[in-house]
């Protein structure tokens, strides 16, 4: 059974629209690799992925406002702030905002941060370490760090390795877990999610969570079947509060992470706080405790 008012943290707008513009950093060996089916590999709309969503028991998910690097860098993208801030403020109900970070912009990317939140509404921020070249603690983040401590808002980052989602621009796995630790000591109030499970290092994301009060992990990217067990127990046991739900969605289907989490046999309380309770109490979602 889908679990009513499930959470999904890391979603993607990969609509015909956002295909179509580039703005989704993916192409067609890398949708191959990971055996996406070939009637989506053209997008799929706003409506068809509510329907997903709804099949799946999902009452909200996450849209990131991509910023893939640099701009001026080949192979860098963005998907717009305004863009997603048009879906969300569409269906309010069901999907709410993170803001991209490019470090390169200076004092500009920090002011777009704080109109995200401010402005836009936006629950979170969002960050590619891999697309930047520069481990996540790494000098030209602390700023961004530093204000999402002011606005009261988490940052999610891709740690783990990365593939190649473009054959133009082949990028290096910087987001070691590990470099998650010096960041955290640093910014003791801000609530730092590593996401993609950390795959390879899953043990070395684990062990950030379990040191440090303020760091989370997300099981998204990868299907539930092929969960490391190490990530599988961690979610279910000790780490129950640690780790969120999340698709990467166009990269796994909603109603598959679903139905494969069903399979895992979780403890009742574990699969709650996954699908839903710690991400409502991390990003504030309206539901949520306080």
């Amino acid at each position: 059974m889908p679990v009513p008012g499930a959470i999904d943290i890391v979603c993607n707008l990969f609509t015909p629209r956002e295909v179509a513009d580039g703005h989704t950093g993916l192409d067609d060996a890398f949708k191959a690799q990971v055996r996406m089916p070939e009637e989506i590999r053209g997008g799929v709309s706003v409506e068809n992925y509510l329907q997903r969503m709804d099949r799946a028991g999902i009452e909200r998910s996450l849209l990131i406002a991509v910023r893939a690097g640099d701009i001026n860098v080949k192979g860098g993208f963005e998907l717009p702030y305004e863009r997603v801030h048009e879906v969300c403020q569409q269906y309010p109900q069901r999907f709410s905002g993170l803001a991209g970070i490019d470090p390169f912009r200076g004092m500009q990317g920090l002011r777009d941060l704080e109109q995200g939140v401010r402005e836009y509404g936006f629950v979170g921020a969002h960050l590619y370490p891999h697309w930047c070249g520069l481990a996540p603690d790494h000098a030209k983040y602390y700023p961004y760090y530093a204000k999402c401590c002011e606005l009261d808002i988490p940052i999610m980052m891709q740690v783990g390795h990365n593939l190649v989602y473009s054959r133009e621009r082949r990028l290096p796995s910087v987001g070691r877990p590990i470099c998650l630790d010096q960041v955290a000591i640093d910014f003791p109030e801000l609530r730092l999610i590593g996401i993609h499970i950390g795959i390879p290092w899953t043990d070395e994301m684990i062990s950030m969570c379990w040191k440090h009060e303020n760091v989370y992990t997300a099981g998204d990217a990868y299907a539930p079947k092929y969960w490391p067990p190490a990530f599988v127990h961690y979610a279910n046991t000790f780490g129950r509060h640690k780790v969120m739900f999340g698709t990467d969605w166009p990269v796994i289907d909603p109603e598959r992470a679903v139905r494969e989490i069903d399979e895992l046999e979780l403890r009742e309380e574990s699969r709650q706080m996954l699908m839903r309770e710690n991400a409502l109490r991390v990003f504030k979602l309206p539901g949520g405790p306080g």
